[in-house]
């Protein structure tokens, strides 16, 4: 309705000075994250996201509705997986988004202020309904992309937890040992799965030991896949020893299908080890 050149260029003229002046009025010293951050990368990479947030920005006095939107994908993308955001809280993110409205908020009443006619305080109604709305929008954009962002992050973690309570030691002669500690569940016995045939082709592993006295029962999804994981190193040539199997585990075994006799059983680690190494 009313696309103004020279409103889209009286804001381009000022991007540089807005982000200037948007990060030395902050108050870093009661802030988090990026925004405290002290690291002149930090703070250089803070201000060009900003800056090309303007850029982006005032594309609002010229683009049509359908348009404005998508200019945002990406850079809403890139700020919502950085590492420096993910690490602040989200609320003082949402903050300095409405302190970039300010900015625009004032500098649309600036522009005319000293403007002729009737229409002016129409204009400065609408841009103002403008910018609070395109703003608004994006702010939704980015909390569902940092959401987003954040669970992919967390899942992330959460894997690499669970590889690191499954660890496979190299012991010798190409053996390793596969202590199980606690509950297995699903996602965690896929994660065992992969994260044991991994190391084990990775490091050329010919033996491994199964230790499960940390483990207190097993229910068919973890029986499934404990025949699974020794199937599947059975393939690639890699002999399994299952030792510290209590009565409750040995129990479920059995009644999940699993027969005990298409795997080497010892009662404890340590007899398993030394029967392995006394008799090569």
């Amino acid at each position: 309705m009313y696309e103004r050149k020279e409103l889209y260029d009286f804001f381009m003229e000022r991007t540089s000075e807005l982000t200037e002046d948007w990060y030395n009025k902050m108050d870093h010293n009661n802030l988090h994250g990026v925004y405290a951050s002290n690291d002149e990368e930090v703070i250089g990479r803070l201000k060009q996201q900003n800056y090309q947030f303007h850029l982006l920005f005032c594309r609002l006095f010229l683009e049509k509705d359908e348009d404005f939107g998508e200019l945002f994908e990406n850079w809403l993308g890139e700020l919502a997986s950085d590492i420096e955001h993910l690490l602040t809280p989200i609320y003082e993110i949402i903050e300095q988004f409405f302190r970039v409205e300010d900015q625009y908020l004032e500098l649309i009443e600036k522009f005319y202020a000293e403007s002729e006619g009737d229409t002016a305080n129409e204009e400065v109604n609408y841009w103002s309904r403008e910018i609070t709305k395109r703003l608004g929008e994006i702010v939704i954009r980015f909390v569902r992309e940092n959401a987003l962002q954040t669970e992919l992050k967390l899942n992330a973690h959460k894997e690499t937890i669970l590889k690191l309570s499954c660890p496979v030691i190299p012991l010798m002669r190409h053996s390793a040992l596969l202590p199980v500690i606690g509950d297995i569940d699903e996602t965690r016995a896929k994660v065992i799965l992969q994260h044991t045939l991994d190391e084990c082709t990775k490091k050329k592993f010919d033996h491994l030991f199964i230790d499960l006295s940390g483990v207190a029962t097993l229910d068919k999804i973890a029986v499934d896949e404990l025949k699974e994981l020794i199937g599947a190193l059975k393939l690639i040539g890699v002999v399994c020893t299952l030792s510290g199997v209590r009565p409750k585990v040995a129990q479920a075994v059995v009644e999940h299908g699993f027969e005990f006799d298409t795997v080497h059983v010892e009662s404890v680690l340590s007899t398993a080890i030394e029967t392995k190494f006394t008799t090569v």
